[in-house]
């Protein structure tokens, strides 16, 4: 009789296997990371040296193409040390220099998503928006450049979110975790889409709206229902932020957002409060993400809403990213007394 081998997806893992687990995978991060901070630490302070070297003329700016040759001929095994690097650590450490509160978080950052920020980044509040931003969020390099092409710090800048009174009361941060616009190029919706493409495309492209939104946002539901009275409603979206330690609703509409549309939810955020809310999380959230808004009317509407609320647009491509350069410029001439 033939033996039978079973794999050890076959077999249930005894108790405790999974914290052992953990266990390793704990360990390999915080190596990980133990690797990553020696590593920026080195570019830091061979971009110290050579700047250093280099501007009490110590050392002529042609040095570096020696430098580069003289580490590949005594370190053949070495990586990462051209003259084109070398000239990037030089870079590196210039930028942040100066920047004592800043220059701690490029060591929570790989060298590959410092690059990218140091490249990119026009401002240096910009590269101070998408240091503390891709520390917290955790960004792929992939992630990492996809907000760079959303324009996410120009956006930020010239709209920030707009949030109730209320909001701002029970969660001062909210402002720093929500968009006035969400980017949803990723779901490859048409001008005549309807709320059930929108919706279903949302939630099979999960992931990618979870990046969007905020790493710490978890799905709750779909069409969560929600009983008041003898009548049933399903509120769009449901999800816990947890930073904020609250139950997020989300209401999806596909046409320009009208003051009415609030009122249904402030509705919802009741029924959560009242009915899910457990008792040691914060008042629920309401966000009303429409297909386009005027900045005006979302004003009126918020002014005096007593519910913790905002909202937001979305769109279905990429922004201008060069449209949005130009008018952030055009912002920073008017802040710095340039003239209207």
């Amino acid at each position: 009789m033939p033996k039978i081998r079973l794999s050890s997806r076959d077999v249930q893992a005894p108790a405790g296997f999974d914290e052992v687990l953990c266990l390793i995978q704990s360990a390999r991060q915080r190596a990980f990371q133990a690797v990553n901070v020696e590593l920026i630490d080195l570019y830091w302070q061979v971009g110290q040296t050579i700047s250093r070297k280099i501007e009490a003329a110590e050392w002529g700016a042609g040095v570096v193409d020696l430098l580069a040759g003289f580490l590949a001929r005594t370190q053949p095994g070495l990586k990462g040390f051209t003259r084109s690097n070398l000239l990037r650590m030089r870079q590196f450490y210039e930028a942040y220099r100066d920047l004592p509160i800043v220059a701690p978080l490029v060591r929570q950052l790989p060298w590959t998503q410092n690059l990218i920020i140091l490249s990119q980044s026009k401002y240096p509040e910009e590269r101070e928006f998408y240091l503390r931003l891709a520390a917290r969020e955790k960004w792929s390099k992939r992630e990492l450049e996809r907000q760079f092409r959303a324009a996410l710090f120009e956006r930020t800048i010239l709209d920030p979110p707009k949030v109730s009174a209320a909001l701002e009361l029970t969660q001062p941060t909210a402002a720093t975790i929500f968009k006035d616009s969400y980017i949803l190029e990723f779901l490859q919706l048409g001008n005549d889409h309807t709320e059930a493409d929108l919706h279903g495309g949302l939630l099979r492209q999960l992931r990618d709206l979870i990046t969007e939104m905020g790493r710490d946002f978890c799905l709750v539901g779909s069409e969560y229902p929600l009983q008041v009275g003898n009548r049933d409603f399903a509120l769009d979206l449901l999800f816990f932020h947890r930073g904020m330690n609250c139950l997020v609703a989300v209401e999806l509409k596909i046409d320009r957002f009208e003051p009415e549309y609030l009122g249904k939810l402030q509705f919802y955020l009741e029924a959560l409060d009242s009915d899910v809310r457990k008792p040691h999380e914060n008042p629920s959230i309401g966000l009303l993400l429409c297909a386009s808004k005027d900045s005006e009317v979302v004003e009126y509407a918020l002014r005096r809403s007593l519910s913790p609320a905002l909202i937001a647009d979305y769109q279905t491509f990429l922004p201008d990213k060069r449209l949005l350069q130009a008018k952030l410029r055009e912002f920073y001439h008017r802040a710095l007394g340039g003239g209207g």
